[in-house]
């Protein structure tokens, strides 16, 4: 049996016992086929970038699966049907992540300080502001008349 990670959004006007059924409907659907549930993960009501189907918000929900194509296939098919159901979406994975996921840990512990990370740091071609000669508003006065 292959491994996946399946993440599906509800809807937000759905409470956190609707949103567990769907979970034990689903997890229903995959024992049926074969397949196992292992961690399941409540990420809460997250706001969306984008409107999906009318909603700003939804609830996020994280499986990990260790089942046949078959069963998630028949999982992702009563999803499309559900109506409370907003998006899904299923990855193969090569073995489930040990622990929390990154959505659960809290942000110190992932490492986002506020610092810009691996990122380096920010590019400014223009140098520090000190080190910039100041242009005072009559210099810039003249500049705009001149045009």
């Amino acid at each position: 049996m292959a491994l996946y990670e399946h993440v599906f959004l509800a809807r937000q006007d759905l409470s956190s016992q609707q949103v567990d059924a769907l979970v034990e409907q689903y997890k229903g659907v995959i024992e049926e086929n074969g397949g196992k549930i292992g961690r399941v993960e409540n990420w809460g009501l997250k706001s969306l970038a984008y409107r999906v189907k009318k909603n700003r918000k939804a609830y996020f929900t994280l499986m990990d699966i260790d089942a046949p194509a078959a069963a998630v296939k028949e999982m992702e098919r009563q999803m499309g049907l559900s109506e409370d159901v907003l998006r899904f979406m299923t990855v193969r994975v090569e073995q489930h992540e040990e622990g929390v996921s990154a959505m659960m840990q809290r942000r110190d512990d992932r490492g986002d300080r506020g610092d810009r990370g691996d990122r380096g740091p920010r590019r400014d071609d223009r140098g520090p502001r000190e080190d910039r000669p100041r242009r005072d508003r009559d210099d810039r006065r003249a500049e705009q008349g001149a045009e």
